[in-house]
């Protein structure tokens, strides 16, 4: 099958080569001439055979939405766009009806894999029409992990349905990653531990808290112990975000993955003004010891006489 590819990033330019592998042809545009296929999205679409299935695969946002503005433009009806990016599944129904009105169809697809899907495959959930999808299921199988279809890849619904499962997902993700992380640290803190490493590599096998993160985790303490090359920042991409603001709107309870959002904002503050509010009251009410921002020195208790 014949496949446009519009994003050759780190999951672009591996889907492509993953595509390739199994026997499609991937005609791929991106802005850096080194990776590129063809020089704009409107070369793109003419190197292309109609009826033409164009995947694209940018950051969610603008990029995306300037992107299917552009398709838009330079496809034809009977076309379809398959948008495998981590949009908000709220953009989707604006997407898909932007293109409807050209007679050109939209599939949002939710893809999970990371770099490791080059070998792995993808996991992956796509919302559409029943005919949409049928049409792009060659590229899906390609896509998705050997074995059963459905270990992989399911059709969850209409137009929408693919980005909010990724959404609930990477939310799922955060709070799984939190876990082991606070896990590790309590191992790191605790001197009868002497192979912290070790403990984590024997869960990894048998156990009920076994995983694919698991193992990564375990690979990337391999590869720099007691992680003095990293430093504690990490950033949300998004999908945490709205995961916890889809909570909120069904009354869903999701403490886990809201206090894994929230410890991510934590992770980069220097030193948090609210810990630091924390501090000045204990020392108001208790008279408790706080250290001054500049020095090792405490603060006396206030008198209450004053």
């Amino acid at each position: 099958m014949q496949l446009g590819l519009v994003g050759l990033g780190k999951m672009g330019f591996n889907m492509r080569e993953r595509l390739r592998a199994h026997g499609h042809e991937v005609i791929g545009y991106d802005p850096r001439p080194e990776v590129t296929d063809t020089p704009s999205l409107r070369d793109l679409a003419g190197a292309l055979s109609a009826p033409r299935v164009v995947w694209v695969m940018v950051p969610a946002g603008d990029i995306t939405r300037e992107t299917i503005v552009a398709l838009g433009d330079a496809l034809e009806e009977g076309d379809l766009v398959i948008d495998g990016g981590n949009s908000r599944f709220t953009d989707d129904k604006p997407n898909a009806d932007l293109l409807a009105e050209k007679g050109i169809g939209y599939i949002d697809a939710g893809v999970s894999g990371g770099v490791w899907g080059l070998e792995n495959g993808y996991g992956l959930m796509v919302g559409g029409s029943e005919a949409d999808v049928e049409r792009a299921l060659p590229i899906f199988d390609a896509l998705r992990p050997e074995g059963d279809r459905a270990d992989g890849f399911v059709h969850a619904g209409p137009v929408g349905a693919g980005h909010y499962s990724k959404m609930v997902h990477n939310g799922i993700e955060y709070g799984l990653m939190q876990a082991y992380a606070e896990g590790y640290e309590l191992l790191e803190a605790e001197d009868l531990v002497h192979d912290v490493h070790g403990v984590l590599r024997a869960w990894s096998q048998g156990t009920v808290v076994r995983s694919w993160l698991l193992d990564l985790l375990v690979q990337a303490l391999a590869q720099d112990p007691e992680f003095r090359e990293i430093s504690g920042y990490t950033e949300d991409s998004g999908e945490g975000r709205w995961t916890v603001e889809e909570a909120i709107r069904h009354a869903v309870p999701a403490p886990v993955i809201s206090a894994a959002l929230f410890a991510r904002f934590a992770s980069r503050q220097d030193d948090s003004p609210a810990m630091k509010a924390v501090s000045a009251l204990r020392n108001q009410f208790g008279g408790h010891a706080v250290k001054r921002a500049t020095t090792e020195e405490t603060l006396r208790a206030p008198d209450p006489k004053k």
